[in-house]
């Protein structure tokens, strides 16, 4: 009795794990005891006339940590799981581990993924996946990021990413309009105050400070980061030298999170971020001027050409979770916009035109999902998404007329071509997860797309996947989906080709059908095996058969992308993954194998020179944007506070030349890192130093030679460069 009475002074704030091992212990203790000393039959007990225990009642409080881990764990396994579509996902500590860790941008991480292959900032973004154009969709804690105009480099910052997983491949059908790709990035979870102030900076003038802080205030988690860079590399260099010329960039970028838990099954999160950038573009001396404007003895070194770019979103969203009814509900906003900047007389003297461009978008959508299970056999899912977007796209021109025979007058006129148009889009889907038994799950799914922009199109488009998982360390998957991918509203601004006749813009061909949606079939098939603890490898096949299938490219000197269709095209290939990870060491190593060819150019035709054009309509060609073969390789050891890392990069080169009928040359980029923790004060709060160096075998290699179809300019990839990073934590 005494170990029961001690028991009742038992504070209330003691955890419930303690409590119950102490009810527990006591409980035995005191039957033990109450049967040793129990009186004889009809007896009076001892004490009897003490007064009564009070009645203990235990209550179990979750943690904040608990719920929102239920949360994360319900959006992303129940409301939108990845059913069929191939994965690769990266953590924290993956990205961490990169010979740059955070100060990685998110497009070289991308790089490190299978099928994923290296382009220059300028097709932005500047990677492609099995061989697409830049369709890639972005989602931030399954939010769908809204993207109006690409400009030119990444707008996200690395710093707040927890979670990113690389899906492609056949996607559920809560994943529509941008497919090639899908990005899903989880942020990080901050419980405890804190954050870090860092410095990165080395070659070219680079300087980069960063900052990140978060923590939480009751039931209320937060955290943002921001970034400066400075650097006099920001975009490819247009030559092989090892500085290029006018290349100098000034960035911001920033990120915030505040995320509430209204109640256990419930949380409130808004987002917002942006990007501003300042450009200048790369020159390349020694051009030899036209003769038409401005005479022989201009400078092509000495162009002052710029663009510059901004970029702003907001999401709210409200997640709920119920016993058997998931559902979030998402409202987001985004402005957009890119200025590209001439420098009038020598883009005359040298292209015998200075074009003024501006791009501007505001787009405005709502996004529900919802998830319900019917029974333990059947998941259904289902939801929709609309948004509006406005574009003003302005094209200011300054021309050389023409005479009579043909030949350019040096009088320049300035020709504005103006649009605007308020484009809408929607979005419904349904599907159903059925499992068959309990190691075979078919997954069906039916959306429906609807497009009014310069063209109005619809689309019902079934997916279908079945995953076997016939022991626990292996998963295969096998699907197909019909995809319906309209084209980018700001890019596919039809062109007033009357505004330019007898000018030195006036098209070869007199021929601007607008660009159309893509649609296509694809089918997957794939294998992931763990051959041992740690090591897991896999297999993917896949083959795509489209229609308008679209592509864009850069066409005149102003650094902006402009869409077009061709009438047939078609997708195939293999890709091979690894991944290792034992204790401190880790490594990974991906290859793939793509063919991506098309023909018959049917929108936007007046882009073309009228040769190549004829050859297009009756040959398959290799797109721009494809390599025959890329892969991707890295590995990272941690040695007590020190971290040494390395990664690579190959690709057999972007296709070049009249019909991109050859390729540039194979390159092959190696960079390395190392970094260590010191505790010069509390060790809670280390000072990282680090240092890597990017390209450590100063590789010089051509990424685009500016002959190809839909490109401009060469650009180079980046040189040997030696970068520092000092971090202390706070």
């Amino acid at each position: 009795m005494v170990a029961l009475a001690a028991l009742a002074r038992v504070r209330a704030t003691t955890s419930f794990l303690n409590l119950a091992m102490v009810l527990v212990c006591s409980t035995a203790f005191g039957k033990v005891a109450l049967a040793q000393n129990a009186p004889p039959p009809g007896a009076t007990p001892p004490n009897a006339d003490a007064t009564a225990l009070p009645e203990i009642v235990v209550v179990g409080r979750r943690t904040l940590q608990d719920k929102v881990e239920t949360l994360d764990q319900s959006r992303d396994n129940f409301l939108l799981p990845k059913s069929g579509a191939t994965t690769y996902g990266m953590d924290h500590e993956t990205i961490e581990a990169l010979p740059q860790g955070e100060n990685t941008p998110i497009d070289k991480v991308i790089l490190q993924a299978p099928g994923v292959a290296y382009d220059s900032a300028i097709s932005n973004p500047d990677f492609h996946i099995r061989g697409e154009y830049s369709n890639v969709q972005y989602r931030i804690n399954g939010v769908p990021l809204p993207f109006g105009i690409s400009g030119l480099g990444p707008v996200l910052e690395t710093g707040f990413i927890g979670n990113l997983t690389l899906l492609d491949g056949v996607l559920p059908a809560q994943y529509g309009l941008r497919t090639s790709g899908v990005v899903d990035i989880t942020t990080k979870n901050v419980y405890e105050r804190g954050g870090n102030v860092s410095l990165y900076g080395g070659s070219q003038a680079t300087v980069s400070p960063r900052f990140d802080y978060g923590g939480t205030v009751g039931d209320t988690q937060y955290f943002f980061t921001g970034r400066y860079l400075q650097s006099n590399e920001g975009l490819e260099n247009a030559t092989s030298s090892l500085n290029p010329i006018h290349d100098h960039t000034e960035q911001g970028k920033f990120f915030g999170y505040a995320s509430t838990l209204l109640n256990d099954s419930s949380r409130l999160t808004y987002m917002l971020g942006g990007a501003t950038s300042q450009f200048q573009i790369p020159n390349i001396p020694g051009q030899q001027p036209l003769g038409d404007f401005g005479g022989m003895n201009v400078n092509s070194a000495t162009l002052n050409e710029r663009e510059n770019d901004d970029y702003f979103f907001n999401v709210l969203a409200l997640q709920t979770k119920g016993e058997r009814f998931d559902t979030q509900l998402s409202f987001y906003s985004a402005y957009a916009a890119v200025h590209f900047l001439p420098d009038v007389y020598k883009d005359l003297a040298f292209n015998d035109v200075a074009s003024n461009v501006s791009r501007k978008s505001y787009l405005n959508g709502i996004n529900f999902d919802g998830a319900t299970q019917l029974n333990e056999a059947h998941t259904l899912r289902a939801g929709f998404g609309v948004s509006a977007e406005e574009t003003h796209v302005v094209n200011g021109s300054t021309v050389l007329p023409l005479d009579a025979t043909g030949n350019p007058l040096p009088t320049p006129e300035t020709l504005t071509d103006a649009n605007s148009r308020l484009g809408w889009s929607l979005g419904l889907y349904v599907q159903d997860e059925w499992k068959l038994t309990d190691k075979l799950t078919l997954n069906t799914g039916l959306r429906f797309d609807q497009l009014y922009q310069f063209v109005q199109a619809n689309q019902l488009s079934p997916r279908v996947s079945l995953t076997y998982t016939p022991f626990e360390s292996t998963a295969v998957h096998v699907g197909y989906a019909r995809y319906f991918t309209p084209p980018s509203q700001v890019q596919a601004t039809p062109t007033n080709l009357g505004l330019f006749q007898n000018t030195t813009l006036q098209p070869d061909i007199n021929a601007d059908n607008p660009a159309r949606p893509e649609r296509s079939h694809y089918f997957d098939v794939g294998i992931d095996q763990t051959i041992v603890t740690g090591l897991t490898v896999g297999s993917d096949v896949y083959y795509k058969v489209a229609t308008d299938f679209l592509d864009d490219g850069q066409f005149g000197q102003a650094v902006v992308l402009t869409q077009f269709n061709y009438a047939h095209a078609y997708s195939e290939g293999v890709e091979f993954k690894a991944k290792y990870r034992h204790e401190d060491f880790t490594a990974y190593a991906n290859l793939a194998v793509n063919t991506t060819k098309a023909r018959n150019v049917v929108t936007n035709q007046f882009l073309f020179d009228p040769v190549e054009f004829a050859y297009l309509s009756n040959h398959y060609i290799y797109t721009d944007d494809a390599q025959t073969i890329t892969g991707s390789t890295g590995a990272s050891l941690r040695w007590n506070e020190t971290l040494f890392s390395a990664d690579a990069i190959y690709g057999s080169g972007l296709r070049t030349g009249f019909a991109n009928l050859q390729a540039v040359p194979a390159y092959l980029q190696v960079n390395i890192g190392v970094s260590r923790k010191l505790e010069l004060g509390s060790p809670d709060k280390p000072l990282t130093f680090g240092f890597n160096v990017v390209n450590l075998f100063d590789e010089s290699y051509l990424l685009r030679s500016g002959s190809g179809v839909g490109d401009f300019a060469p650009q180079y990839g980046p040189r040997r460069g030696f970068f520092f990073t000092l971090s202390q934590k706070l």
